[in-house]
């Protein structure tokens, strides 16, 4: 089961006015969303929703929420922060089963820039794909998905084929998609053309 819990309160009210005598009363709104049950309107004290929020466990995993002796496995979703305070201010939880397959996005991190030589050479890792959409089950999404860039050189590509997905977990889309590629300058790639033409002038030589 999940680390994190949250104790909540269902809101009888909904509305502005509602929701801000919520975050008024330190709390902060939020929506309880699917399975085969209607939309909830809930809230979380805001102190322990920000003691969650900040362990960097919460969005995109498997929280428990409780409900005075009542617990449901749910995920958050979507976290929405104020543009000036950065507080939270409004979430949205989703139910699921425990091991029910689900779809969820996965961050994805590199390591070791500094023992690729395509890096060390002047090139670039362009990254194209942020974050994986992943289906796995509930209780054992990945915190993240990790590429060596050790090796690497200009002109490689890294694809989904290249990470090891734990049992269980497949990303949602059914191809060898390109997550990032080792990409050199127009100086870069002409230096490298007239080393391997002065190589090509030894050889023969």
């Amino acid at each position: 089961m999940a680390d994190i819990v949250l104790n909540v309160e269902v809101r009888e009210q909904t509305g502005t006015g509602a929701t801000r005598s919520v975050r008024r009363s330190g709390k902060v709104p939020g929506v309880l969303y699917g399975g085969a049950k209607d939309p909830v309107a809930i809230a979380v004290p805001a102190n322990e929703f920000r003691k969650a929020l900040y362990t960097g466990k919460l969005l995109g995993h498997l929280v428990t929420l409780k409900y005075g002796e009542e617990t449901q496995p749910v995920i958050a979703k979507a976290i929405d922060m104020h543009p000036v305070t950065d507080e939270p201010w409004h979430f949205d939880l989703y139910r699921v089963d425990e091991h029910q397959q689900i779809k969820i996005s996965v961050p994805v991190h590199f390591t070791n820039h500094d023992a690729s030589p395509g890096i060390k050479r002047g090139g670039t890792l362009n990254v194209v794909r942020h974050d994986v959409e992943l289906s796995c089950p509930a209780d054992a999404i990945p915190e993240e998905l990790v590429f060596d860039l050790a090796g690497l050189d200009i002109g490689d590509t890294i694809r989904i084929s290249n990470f090891t997905l734990p049992k269980g977990v497949e990303p949602t889309v059914d191809r060898d998609f390109v997550i990032a590629t080792v990409a050199g300058t127009s100086a870069q790639a002409a230096a490298d053309a007239a080393a391997e033409g002065d190589e090509a002038a030894s050889d023969e030589a």
